[in-house]
């Protein structure tokens, strides 16, 4: 049971991760010209596009501060999903 609740804690974690990578991935693509419009550019803003939309509203001009609220924001949550994961191992003790 412990290493269960170990095993999907930790793989919580690491797609956090994963997507965190994929967020900071994208916008770097958008620096480039052209490099949103390749095959990884279109699959990487199919996968983080939805979550962005969430953080749309934060800009300071032409500067948007979406990406990093959102891995902010997911570094929150990837903190609340290790301290679940604790807190579900000791119960299972």
């Amino acid at each position: 049971m412990i290493t269960a609740i170990n095993l999907i804690g930790t793989l919580l974690y690491y797609a956090i991760n994963v997507y965190i990578f994929l967020i900071v991935v994208w916008a770097l693509l958008s620096w480039f010209p052209g490099a949103s419009d390749s095959w990884l550019g279109r699959l990487i803003n199919r996968l983080v596009e939805p979550f962005l939309n969430y953080f749309n509203f934060i800009h300071l001009g032409m500067i948007g501060f979406g990406p990093m609220v959102a891995i902010i924001a997911l570094w929150f949550i990837q903190y609340g999903v290790v301290g679940i994961t604790n807190f579900l191992i000791k119960l299972a003790m």
